[in-house]
């Protein structure tokens, strides 16, 4: 982007404003010299805008519109106001001021302007100029007085205003400064006073006595109130003019007022409220600056608008400060300004670099945003006027009727009801008497306060105690007709279940009279032993161990195998008998398990040798043979 479009309107609304401060900045430089009037530097900051007995009350002063839109008031400085409830009419006002104040003067040739041309326009002094970003080494600093503003106060709530009033800011412009606009504003604005026409005069074009404005306007004729605004605006530009150029001729007082008054289409164009100059004299120097102040449309936040500045305006430093009025944001950048050819002394276009700084505050309604801005060619005065426009923004006050402006606050709401509609009741065919009866129920819980709706549940009493034990074991249902009982109106829905009692051991193994040591050791009369499925041996019932292994309650541990077969004495087969009898019948007198899942296998008794030799008939005398042949030595030795 660059620097030309960032001061245009299609960047920022504010770009008009801009313009207009930078074409006053320009005329300050090619029309005021060492023969102009100046003011001490003092009168911008002898005056304190707290001291007066007004400077809190400006909103009972008698302004627009039954009053002015500004008027100067002594010891507090020219208290402006503004608001969006006042647009006026509109009206064009630069011819006609500019032909009151040729009449005044006596015609002649404007400096810079053709004498022959007849009119005499802004286009003829190549006005009005825009100005462009400095470089980053030509901006002035945050000064201290600026500064000040970011440190918190106390903030003033807006006047309440009557229904229709809009919102309203008013306003202290220090002392030294001579306005460029007219006291009553624009035509329609204020309840100006329209003075009766002399006779002979043209009713619809205007007067036709000099020195007031004499003709008829572009579209055939003028309301009484455009020029009444004329006069009103014609006369107070010769009185600047006169302020300004007290000590010399009367060519400089009519370059400079008709001049100005070749801007006042514009300035009203661009929503100015007040644009004025100021002269002083600081040390024996002259000393220069302009200020603006104008309304513009612009519905971002504070915050957001601040972003937006820093972002744009990339080489200026943004601040957002706390002003009593409420929050704001201030910018301070340097700018460079042509001066016309046709204005300047020698008649050649030049530039002028000026330090400017530019007050961003928006109005209670939302959408409106107050603009102040001082630019001055002089930047070892920049402490100096920078402390007056300090005081100038400590001095706003807003008025408000408390209606928002259409399209920002006030559309949200809109918005949202147009996105999404509220479902109107459809047209239905006539319901019968039953749909009727479950409408009618329907509805019934949307008459409920607010505060009954909703789902009912059980509330428990007050010593109810969710981990305490459950007393009673509820029955379970038969399956005779109790079973619809939960399902009864009134009753608990839901399955019914058998709740445990409170000793219940959900990992115990059924049927197993003794689990622990602490339960009691007796069993049930007529309950059947139960195997253990795991192959477990309990307290309760001993098993032979199947591994071969010999438990210490049964007997000593059995030896490991020999390394040569034992001999086995002559009782051996009564012995293989009874064990085996012992084997055939052990399901007889003992107790039998009860049948389990799996395959079914022969528990061997507990002296069960797993390394003998099974189904020998009868083995009386031993067989020393392999023990000999262990000990007897090899009858040949192949190897010697």
């Amino acid at each position: 982007m660059t620097q030309d479009v960032q001061f245009s309107v299609e960047a920022n609304p504010f770009a008009a404003a801009e313009q207009v401060c930078a074409t006053l900045g320009t005329l300050t430089d090619a029309l005021f010299d060492q023969h102009t009037s100046r003011h001490p530097a003092a009168s911008l900051s002898a005056l304190r805008t707290a001291e007066h007995p007004a400077a809190e009350a400006l909103f009972a002063l008698p302004l627009a519109p039954n009053g002015p839109v500004h008027t100067a008031l002594d010891r507090l400085g020219t208290v402006t106001t503004a608001g969006t409830g006042r647009p006026g009419t509109g009206a064009r006002l630069t011819d006609r001021v500019v032909t009151a104040l040729q009449a005044r003067y006596g015609g002649g040739a404007v400096r810079g302007a053709i004498a022959d041309r007849g009119t005499t326009s802004a286009a003829l002094f190549q006005l009005p100029v825009t100005g462009e970003f400095a470089d980053a080494k030509l901006r002035p600093p945050f000064a201290p007085a600026l500064a000040a503003l970011a440190a918190g106060q106390q903030t003033r709530q807006p006047v309440e205003l009557p229904t229709g009033a809009g919102a309203e800011v008013r306003l202290v412009v220090p002392p030294g400064f001579h306005s460029l606009t007219s006291p009553g504003g624009p035509p329609g604005v204020s309840a100006r006073t329209v003075p009766p026409l002399p006779d002979g005069a043209n009713r619809t074009g205007g007067s036709a006595t000099g020195g007031s404005a004499s003709g008829g306007s572009a579209s055939g004729g003028s309301a009484p109130a455009t020029v009444a605004a004329a006069d009103e605006l014609a006369r107070h530009l010769a009185e600047v003019a006169e302020e300004l150029f007290s000590s010399t001729g009367p060519e400089p007082r009519r370059d400079f007022a008709v001049i100005s008054a070749t801007l006042a289409d514009l300035i009203r164009d661009a929503g100015v409220v007040y644009a004025g100059v100021c002269a002083l004299e600081l040390d024996d120097r002259a000393s220069d600056a302009a200020l603006v102040v104008s309304l513009a449309r612009h519905p971002l936040p504070i915050t957001a608008l601040a972003t937006e500045l820093a972002t744009v305006r990339r080489h200026a430093e943004v601040w957002t400060v706390l002003l009593p009025a409420g929050p704001a944001a201030v910018l301070v950048e340097g700018r460079t300004v042509p001066v016309p050819g046709p204005l300047a002394a020698d008649g050649q276009r030049r530039w002028v670099v000026t330090s400017a700084v530019q007050a961003f505050v928006p109005l209670p309604d939302g959408g409106t945003v107050l603009c102040a801005q001082l630019s001055t060619g002089r930047p070892e005065d920049w402490e100096l006027y920078t402390e007056a426009f300090a005081e100038l923004l400590k001095s706003i006050q807003f008025g408000w009727d408390g209606v928002s402006v259409p399209g920002t606050a006030a559309a949200v709401p809109a918005a949202a009801v147009s996105s999404v509609p509220t479902p109107a009741p459809a047209p239905a065919p006539t319901p019968s008497p039953a749909a009727a009866v479950e409408e009618a129920a329907a509805e019934a819980p949307e008459e409920r306060p607010v505060h009954l709706r909703g789902t009912p549940v059980r509330v428990p009493p007050a010593d109810f105690n969710p981990f305490a034990p459950v007393a009673e074991t509820p029955e379970v249902p038969t399956a005779g007709g109790d079973q619809a009982a939960p399902d009864a109106e009134g009753g608990p829905k839901g399955t019914p279940v058998m709740v445990p009692p409170p000793d219940f051991n959900p990992f115990a193994m059924g049927g197993i009279p003794d689990v622990s040591g602490d339960a009691p050791a007796t069993r049930p009369a007529g309950a059947a032993p139960v195997a253990d499925p795991f192959g477990t041996t309990v307290a309760a019932e001993q098993k032979a161990d199947p591994f071969g292994t010999t438990l210490p309650s049964q007997g000593p541990a059995v030896p490991p195998p020999p390394s040569s077969p034992p001999v086995i004495p002559a009782q051996a087969p009564p012995a293989a008998a009874a064990a085996a009898e012992r084997s055939s019948g052990q399901g007889g007198d003992a107790e039998e398990p009860a049948p389990g899942k799996g395959t079914p296998v022969m528990v061997p008794p507990p002296d069960f040798n797993p390394f003998a030799i099974g189904g020998l008939p009868d083995l009386s005398a031993p067989e020393p043979e392999p023990a000999e042949e262990a000990d007897a030595e090899p009858q040949n030795r192949p190897f010697g």
